[in-house]
């Protein structure tokens, strides 16, 4: 049965696949971004390019932060909200925290706000592995006490899923709240790791690493997290947190090999010494999503590299 969503970040990587799918699902989405300088507005706009084609696709610029913007189209039908918008970035929100807390917690506030409002009664938030901290406990469960972020970012989106919680107990709003390990594949940010990598090896220029190449990462394809996005999506019920990870973590050192492997040419690497806010490692416990939303993530690293190796080549 079609639905009409209000997705934040429409214009971003996650929330320009999302859209696509909920629309070849046969629903009708308004996308909100504001188009943050944090990179390039040619790449986002690039992302939703075939998006604004469809009749079914509406694409505001405005800001979370921003109540009447937010309510205008809160009050126009919106069912289901999905909101991935944030300002996004661990090192970036140590030199900005108060930017990061404004966006990310205040944003959240007031899409929330505008549900209770409007009586839209389905939220879904995107959460982020970063809550964890440098957890001993691996694989990360949901159950894990999150209380020790390492960073203004992961403070911001453990805040966030306190006042959904909230929210759904004072105004019976269902809630989930998902929690991204690393997602990549073509459209990726340009400032996240293997997207910077394969350019600059691409380009027989220095990459920097940071630590001993031992850090490890749960690396997420994105059709992955938009099967398990939409999942959860269609069982949004009572207020739940979802791990959404590969379950299959990497170490540094070897995700720089099979980029390697992908390119066909070898990175010239600087060593850096291991840089405030970064986790020593991501690994996420699957299996809640497993069973309540029958997520099955199965896009092994070097098929998902590939892929974004041949979209880079021919982007």
């Amino acid at each position: 049965m079609s639905k009409k969503f209000l997705i934040t970040g429409a214009a971003g990587f996650i929330g320009s696949y999302l859209c696509e799918r909920l629309i070849a699902n046969g629903n009708t989405i308004v996308g909100l971004d504001n188009f943050d300088p944090f990179y390039d507005r040619k790449i986002k706009e690039a992302n939703i390019k075939s998006l604004l084609k469809s009749k079914e696709f509406k694409l505001i610029e405005g800001d979370i932060r921003d109540a009447d913007c937010v309510q205008s189209i809160c009050k126009d039908g919106i069912e289901i909200i999905i909101h991935l918008a944030a300002k996004a970035g661990v090192r970036p929100s140590i030199e900005d925290p108060v930017g990061y807390a404004d966006t990310n917690i205040n944003g959240t506030l007031v899409m929330l706000e505008a549900a209770k409002k409007f009586d839209i009664k389905k939220f879904i938030f995107a959460s982020s592995s970063s809550v964890y901290g440098n957890n001993k406990k691996v694989p990360f469960t949901e159950t894990d006490n999150v209380d020790f972020p390492i960073s203004p970012y992961a403070a911001t989106k453990k805040a966030g899923e306190l006042i959904c919680y909230t929210y759904h107990h004072l105004y019976k709003i269902d809630i989930s709240c998902l929690r991204f390990f690393t997602v990549y594949g073509p459209r990726q940010r340009p400032d996240l790791a293997i997207h910077k990598f394969a350019k600059l090896i691409s380009a027989g220029k220095p990459i920097l690493v940071f630590g001993d190449g031992s850090m490890m990462r749960d690396f997420t394809y994105i059709d992955d997290i938009i099967d398990g996005t939409v999942a959860a999506i269609d069982k949004c019920s009572g207020y739940e947190i979802y791990n959404l990870g590969e379950s299959r973590p990497i170490r540094l050192d070897d995700l720089i090999g099979e980029i390697e492997k992908s390119l066909g040419k070898k990175a010239i690497i600087k060593r850096l010494p291991l840089q405030p806010g970064d986790v020593k490692q991501t690994y996420a416990d699957v299996s809640k999503a497993e069973k309540l939303l029958s997520y099955n993530p199965n896009t092994e690293i070097a098929v998902g590299l590939q892929k974004f190796i041949d979209w880079l080549k021919n982007d």
